[in-house]
């Protein structure tokens, strides 16, 4: 059976952790990558406080197993974050900035905390902060992430800088020879998102999980228009631009991103509104380059068992060159 010194750590079957996609996670969607054996996780952004209390409650009531809360550091909602020190879920995962002392928060309450990066600098500070796994997230990745790093360059440098903290691999990964190429590079496992929003159980548009499947790699790009239509608070962000298929919202404001930065107050209201309406896939469907390797939508758990078969049969058809 694959297994990792991960699992271990984290209480779970299989290497495998679904990224937490703010709203477009819900309990059923993590509690069936957990009950699968892998790592669901509930995102907390964009979510408000009671919508996430109730979510929380959902998700204990649809699994025994472990799963993680996320949150972003720029967006930090303090009345969210304290919901979710009082649940006491396994792992707190955190990302877009220096995670300060929320670490030293989440383990005086008993509770693990995961941080994702896209540079070795900010592994390093994170694991100066005692984070107790490291995400290392490469360009490929959808929604936010770095400008520059490919996962397979990342990684490896990752891993090698913060030993022994373990390090888990994203960016570009949606199937088992995805698995198998974190773990050659170091890591102990992946974590995934656009994958999983081509789930049953994704709570987004239909529409939405139809372009995923029909899209190519080159089909999706780095909304960099985003920063100017929605800057992020101070200094925070580690500078991330988000990843989408593109759709005509983003070919026009691409092209007028000065007119875009004059009319951010009302494109944020618009955003907002589709976000909110489940329309966003309209606006800015976010999606990583690994879309050219989804071609269907799939239960969570048929997603994460996939994974791992196809990981075990590639580490097989591997092993044949070994002379």
């Amino acid at each position: 059976m694959l297994r990792t010194p991960l699992c271990d750590l984290l209480g779970i079957e299989f290497p495998v952790i679904q990224a937490g996609m703010g709203l477009f996670t819900s309990a059923e969607l993590v509690a069936a990558v957990s009950n699968a054996g892998g790592l669901g996780s509930l995102g907390a952004s964009q979510r408000s406080a009671e919508d996430l209390r109730i979510e929380l409650k959902r998700t204990k009531d649809l699994t025994f197993r472990p799963f993680a809360v996320n949150h972003l550091v720029t967006t930090l909602n303090e009345e969210s974050f304290a919901i979710t020190l009082e649940a006491k879920p396994y792992l707190i995962s955190l990302a877009l900035g220096d995670p300060g002392n929320l670490v030293n928060r989440a383990h005086d309450s008993g509770i693990l905390v995961m941080h994702q990066v896209h540079t070795v600098q900010q592994a390093r500070e994170a694991a100066e902060r005692g984070v107790d796994v490291i995400i290392a997230q490469g360009s490929e990745a959808g929604g936010f992430g770095g400008s520059a790093v490919t996962t397979l360059t990342l990684v490896p440098q990752i891993v090698d800088a913060v030993k022994p903290i373990p390090v888990v691999a994203a960016g570009g990964i949606a199937n088992g020879r995805g698995l198998v190429a974190a773990l050659s590079l170091g890591a102990q496992g992946i974590n995934i998102g656009t994958r999983f929003l081509a789930s049953e159980e994704a709570p987004i548009h239909e529409r939405w999980k139809q372009m995923i499947i029909e899209a190519e790699s080159d089909d999706t790009l780095k909304v960099s228009v985003w920063n100017d239509i929605m800057p992020i608070p101070g200094r925070g962000g580690y500078g991330t631009v988000p990843r989408a298929i593109n759709t005509p919202f983003i070919e026009k404001w691409h092209q007028n991103q000065a007119e875009a930065k004059r009319e951010a107050e009302r494109l944020q209201v618009e955003m907002m509104a589709a976000m909110q309406q489940g329309n966003f896939h309209e606006i800015v469907p976010f999606a990583g380059e690994s879309v050219g390797m989804i071609n269907d939508i799939l239960p969570a758990k048929v997603i994460v068992h996939r994974i791992v078969m196809e990981a075990e049969e590639t580490f097989e058809q591997v092993a044949k060159f070994l002379i």
